[in-house]
C-alpha cells in the first residue's frame, strides 16, 4: 500500500501493485494532459471556431503571369481584361519591350520559382479574410490580382474596395541577389509577410489618421494597426506582426520602462516635433534617442511602445473592437493605464 496526493486519483492508485505505479502515473499526466489541452481548445475555439465557419473563397489572379507569358500580339486582349494595368497613353511597344527585357524576364523567372503556386499563400489569405469578416461584416472580399512592379517597398501591397495588388518582387527572401536595399527593409521581403503586409492595408480604411500632431497619437494610431494584427492573425508571432526579428522584440521588452522613462521625462508625448517620427514612428534601422543605446535598438520603438498602450487599454476596458479603433489618442492612453515595469 502507498498513499498519492492526486486526489482524485488517490483511490484507484492505493488498489494498485507498487510496481505498476510508473505506468499508472503515466496514464494519469497523460489523461490530465488532455483535459488542459481540450480545455485550451475550447477557450480558443469559441472564435476561431465561429471564424473558420464564415465562407470566404478569395478570387486571386495571377497578373504577373498572363503578362509575361503573353506574345506580343496577345496585347490588345490583355488589355481588354486588366484595363487598370494599362494606363492611357502610353505606347504599346513600352509593354512589349517589357515583356521581352531580359531583365524583367529574369525576375519573372525567380517570382515563379518562389510562388509558382500560390495554393499556401491563398489558403492564408483566405483565412485572413475570415477573421477580417468576423470583426468587421460589412467587408466586401476582393479580388486579389498579383503583379510585378518597380520594387515600390512602401506600396507592397494595394487595397482597395474591390481589388488588392500584391507585389509578388518584393517577396523572394531577404538574401536574394536581386535586392538592394538596407537591411532593415530587406528583412521584411519575406514571403511571411505578405499576411501582415495585406492586414496593414486593410486597416488604412479602418482606423482614422491621426487628428492630432502629438507624438501620442501618432503612437496610438501605429499601436491600433498592430493590435488588428493580434486579432486578424493570431497565430503570427509580435516580430512577424511588426516586422522585427525576435532579438529586436526581446530587446523592446527588456527596455521598455527605460524607453518610457525617456518619453516621460523628455516630455515627447503631446511634442507636435515631425521629426520625432523618422525617429520613434517610421521604419529605419535603428531609433534615434541621441544615447549610446541607438544602435542596439531597432527602429519604430515608438509604435511598439504604442502596441502595448493598445493592449493595455483592452485589457483594463470592456470595449469592442471597432470602438478602440474610434476611440481618441488621449482618451485610449489615459484609460488604459499604461505603466511599464522592469522585468
Amino acid at each position: 500500500m502507498y498513499i498519492c496526493k492526486l486526489s482524485d486519483y488517490s483511490a484507484l492508485i492505493a488498489l494498485k501493485p507498487l510496481a505498476n505505479l510508473p505506468h499508472l502515473m503515466k496514464k494519469i499526466f497523460t489523461l490530465l494532459a488532455f483535459v488542459f489541452f481540450a480545455f485550451g481548445c475550447d477557450k480558443k475555439s469559441k472564435v476561431e471556431q465561429a471564424v473558420e465557419e464564415i465562407p470566404v473563397s478569395v478570387q486571386v489572379e495571377r497578373f504577373d503571369k498572363a503578362f509575361f507569358e503573353a506574345k506580343p500580339q496577345d496585347l490588345p486582349k490583355l488589355k481588354a481584361e486588366y484595363p487598370l494595368f494599362f494606363p492611357k497613353g502610353n505606347d504599346d511597344k513600352v509593354w512589349t519591350d517589357k515583356m521581352q527585357n531580359p531583365q524583367w524576364r529574369e525576375l519573372y523567372q525567380e517570382v515563379q520559382k518562389k510562388f509558382g503556386n500560390f495554393e499556401k499563400e491563398t489558403e492564408g489569405i483566405d483565412a485572413l479574410f475570415k477573421h477580417i469578416k468576423y470583426y468587421f461584416p460589412a467587408t466586401k472580399v476582393p479580388k486579389v490580382v498579383t503583379v510585378i512592379a518597380e520594387m515600390d517597398y512602401q506600396n507592397k501591397v494595394i487595397y482597395a474596395d474591390s481589388v488588392m495588388i500584391v507585389s509578388l518582387e518584393l517577396y523572394l527572401g531577404k538574401d536574394h541577389r536581386f535586392y538592394q536595399f538596407p537591411d532593415y527593409l530587406k528583412q521584411n521581403f519575406e514571403p511571411e509577410q505578405i499576411l501582415p503586409d495585406i492586414a496593414s492595408a486593410f486597416s488604412v480604411g479602418k482606423i482614422a489618421p491621426p487628428q492630432e500632431n502629438t507624438l501620442l497619437s501618432y503612437m496610438v494610431y501605429a499601436g491600433k494597426e498592430l493590435y488588428l494584427k493580434d486579432m486578424l492573425l493570431p497565430d503570427y508571432t509580435d516580430a512577424q506582426k511588426i516586422g522585427y526579428k525576435p532579438e529586436q522584440i526581446k530587446w523592446c521588452e527588456e527596455n521598455q520602462a527605460d524607453m518610457w522613462r525617456f518619453f516621460i521625462d523628455n516630455t515627447l508625448l503631446y511634442d507636435t516635433d515631425q521629426k520625432l517620427l523618422p525617429r520613434f514612428i517610421n521604419p529605419a534601422p535603428f531609433s534615434k534617442f541621441y544615447l549610446e543605446i541607438d544602435n542596439e535598438s531597432p527602429g519604430q520603438v515608438g509604435a511598439w511602445l504604442g502596441w502595448q498602450i493598445v493592449r493595455a487599454y483592452m485589457r483594463n476596458n470592456e470595449v469592442s473592437l471597432e470602438q478602440m479603433l474610434q476611440t481618441d489618442s488621449k482618451t485610449l492612453f489615459e484609460q488604459s493605464k499604461y505603466k511599464p515595469k522592469k522585468p
